[in-house]
């Protein structure tokens, strides 16, 4: 057997030689087995090779005159696709450089630089332990210097001891930033006041009184909580208001945010409380919200509070109560060269959907198209089959439903519509962007990880506005059979309610919306979407993405 693993210069590694070296003069005190493995393996080429590599990067990181220039080249990647995004339907080259820099083999040079450039290859050890004499109890002392910004730790008691402990960092904070300070610390003094016996209000109290520097006495913990940032994003799909909340642990501390923002969530160490950011803010400081377990808990208990109070139950009769719309994890979903997502604009009967799909498809029909819809009613005169319906048998129509082949379907005088999935998935296959209205109840068949959908809420403007611009454009009501008529009052009335219903149930898994007050506008504004929809990297479900 060879003694050593020759290196990639011709020469030995010294170490590895070593290594072999003192196997066999412990041949006496091992078994013939574990020798050989042993051997085998320090003299395979594929170890050799990582020693190889591992040596030239650890060369480079001490030679000062090649050090990378940056180590983040990934976050730099992102923020270039982002920025090359809006041009890509404009500019044939930033196309392609957007299309390249997506490729798997490129990002994973970019990682791998990273890695070596964080030195992120040597190999982290525990920390050696120090012993010390139990009866003596270690001591910190840590100062901070007192600013508007608010000090980015909570505090609580104890249960068992009733000592008063740091409860959580908050990341990016002051306590956090200065390294000292960490979660199970106990409080033993503040400011030289002794806080034996002290609620957090009373301590929470001097730190409001204090002034200029603020001093912390601290038993430090046992052990430190890793305290790396999560990368995972959410979308709220609730409004929250830290001032309003009886509950959060410190008011200063929470994080106020709407249904629809996108949230960094930072830490979920804790149960009840999360820590998070609002997407794209460039502030440091992570804020207190709710965990989605604590919100589910809040919802559950609102609803069965009203049902037992006897109160209207919002009219669920449609709505899928398991849903306890609280956050979804979202990913930005990268637009691909030829494959279109679905646009679904979706909206309360009467409120505009219909014509605006039918502007979008005259608009360029070889690139938008709409699903012909089955129906079993007979043909009329004029009508050509494929063209406005497909026409089947109602036994086979209700052998579809059955299956679930329909994204929805409805029954009018007798006779069964509906729009089926395979219409949708062929239009999406052949290379076109599927435009559909439907009821907003067929979100549950049309917001999937196969179509992708891009889903717009369309709205109708306040009363006084929205009768004003039907009366002027000479809309007809289609609440009449024979659009005979202009709308009533009450039926703007009831498209309005309408619509607050669906905002209610559905509204957060809306992408966009569009105020139809002026229908040129809301044209514009739909295409402008669809444009964005197929050029612009934008957030969706992250089961979408993987």
């Amino acid at each position: 057997m060879t003694a050593a693993v020759m290196a990639s210069d011709g020469s030995y590694d010294p170490v590895i030689s070593k290594l072999i070296t003192s196997l066999k003069e412990a041949d006496s005190l091992s078994n013939e087995q574990e020798l050989g493995f042993l051997q085998n393996l320090l003299q395979s080429k594929e170890l050799n090779a990582l020693v190889n590599v591992h040596s030239k990067v650890a060369k480079i990181n001490k030679d000062d005159r090649i050090a990378p220039l940056l180590s983040s080249s990934m976050q730099v990647l992102i923020e270039v696709l982002e920025l090359l995004a809006p041009r890509c339907h404009i500019s044939p080259l930033c196309r392609e450089v957007f299309h390249m820099l997506q490729t798997p083999h490129l990002q994973s040079l970019l990682f791998a630089h990273d890695a070596i450039a964080q030195k992120d290859f040597y190999p982290h050890l525990p920390e050696i332990p120090v012993e010390v004499d139990e009866d003596e109890e270690t001591i910190k002392i840590v100062q901070l210097v007192k600013s508007n910004e608010p000090l980015g730790a909570t505090i609580k008691t104890d249960e068992e001891t009733g000592k008063i402990i740091i409860a959580r960092i908050m990341h990016g904070g002051a306590a956090d930033r200065s390294g000292l300070i960490h979660v199970g610390d106990e409080v033993i003094e503040v400011n030289n006041i002794n806080v034996e016996g002290k609620t957090p209000s009373d301590v929470l109290s001097i730190l409001q009184n204090s002034e200029g520097t603020i001093t912390f006495k601290l038993v430090p913990s046992d052990g430190k909580l890793d305290q790396r940032e999560s990368k995972v994003r959410v979308k709220a799909y609730f409004d929250y208001e830290p001032e309003n909340d009886p509950y959060i642990p410190c008011k200063e501390a929470g994080l106020g945010f709407y249904r629809g923002d996108i949230l960094h969530i930072v830490s979920q160490d804790d149960s009840y409380w999360w820590q998070a950011r609002k997407e794209g803010e460039k502030t440091t400081r992570a804020g207190l919200i709710p965990s989605r377990a604590l919100q589910e808990r809040r919802i559950l208990h609102d609803r069965t509070a009203k049902e037992t109070n006897g109160e209207a139950k919002t009219e669920n009769d449609d709505f899928d109560r398991e849903l306890i719309a609280t956050y979804e994890e979202v990913a930005k979903l990268y637009p691909r060269p030829g494959v279109y997502r679905p646009i679904v604009l979706i909206g309360a009967p009467g409120v505009g959907r219909n014509e605006l799909k039918r502007r979008l498809v005259a608009r360029d029909p070889e690139k938008y198209k709409s699903c012909v819809p089955y129906t079993t009613r007979p043909m009329r005169p004029g009508e050509v089959a494929g063209r406005e319906y497909l026409f089947v048998t109602r036994e086979k129509m209700e052998s579809d439903i059955a299956a679930g082949k329909f994204i929805e379907y409805g029954e009018y005088k007798g006779h069964l519509y509906g729009t089926s999935g395979e219409s949708v998935k062929t239009i999406v296959n052949g290379n076109c962007v599927c435009v559909l209205s439907p009821h907003y109840q067929a979100l549950k068949s049309l917001r999937t990880a196969q179509l992708k959908p891009y889903i717009v809420h369309i709205r109708p403007p306040p009363f006084d506005e929205l009768k004003q611009s039907r009366t002027k454009a000479r809309a007809r009501s289609t609440f009449d059979e024979t659009n005979s008529r202009g709308f009533t009052d009450e039926e703007f009335q009831e498209m309005i309610k309408s619509d607050e219903r669906v905002n209610t149930l559905y509204g957060h898994f809306f992408d966009d919306e569009i105020v139809n007050g002026d229908l040129t506008e809301a044209f514009e504004k739909l295409l402008n979407m669809a444009n964005k929809s197929e050029s612009e990297p934008l957030w969706a479900p992250v089961s979408w993405v993987q």
